[in-house]
């Protein structure tokens, strides 16, 4: 349980992709915050459930205000921390910015869940299907940029890091005409905000933990 609400708290999934990239947009804007790691098969915090009707993670804190969709947490963080920005100002590019949000999450993190599920891990066919995917938009990550077509960190490099940070441990394995992506990914990766925001459990993950 969160020991006070006069700071920000976050109720986290310390395997979880979703409570990953809430963590990460923390970790780049140097938001000070309080985590409860839950691991979904253990003990519930007893005040989840107020928070959340779904009690899950990630669930966020802030002071009255409980969020627990992670793309709604991140949207709020960046506009209540508004330095720096992970989201474009003006509307064209902010929705293009949500749009491909939106995508790696139907397209990609569908996909992941279905790993993060021990009953699904044995299913190649799953496995192949992530890696064709993101072989497929290998030319996107080509783009000259540093970031997901931008100079500078955004939303859609936090949302990307932590699936690519799982690929290996699900045994996804890129073709080697997705070099662009693993290059890209190591850019994150080198990231102090991206090593801040990994816990022991990630941590692991790249270590055959």
């Amino acid at each position: 349980m969160l020991s006070q609400r006069s700071t920000i708290g976050l109720y986290s999934d310390p395997a979880s992709a979703d409570s990953h990239r809430v963590r990460l947009v923390l970790a780049e804007k140097g938001i000070a915050v309080e985590v409860v790691e839950i691991a979904p098969d253990g003990p519930q915090p007893e005040d989840l459930a107020d928070l959340n009707p779904y009690a899950e993670t990630p669930t966020l804190v802030d002071r009255d205000l409980a969020l627990y969709d992670p793309r709604v947490i991140c949207e709020y963080l960046d506009e209540r921390f508004p330095h720096p920005p992970l989201m474009p100002i003006d509307p064209v590019s902010r929705a293009k910015a949500k749009l491909v949000i939106s995508r790696v999450e139907r397209d990609w993190y569908r996909l992941l869940s279905h790993l993060e599920k021990t009953e699904n891990r044995g299913k190649p066919a799953v496995r192949r299907e992530l890696a064709e995917g993101l072989a497929a938009s290998a030319d996107v990550f080509a783009a000259g940029t540093p970031f997901f077509l931008s100079d500078e960190i955004t939303m859609m490099d936090c949302t990307l890091a932590p699936l690519l940070w799982r690929l290996t441990h699900y045994g996804v394995e890129l073709p080697p005409e997705a070099e662009t992506i693993q290059e890209y990914a190591a850019r994150l990766f080198e990231r102090e905000p991206f090593q801040a925001s990994l816990t022991a459990t990630e941590q692991a993950m790249r270590q055959g933990g």
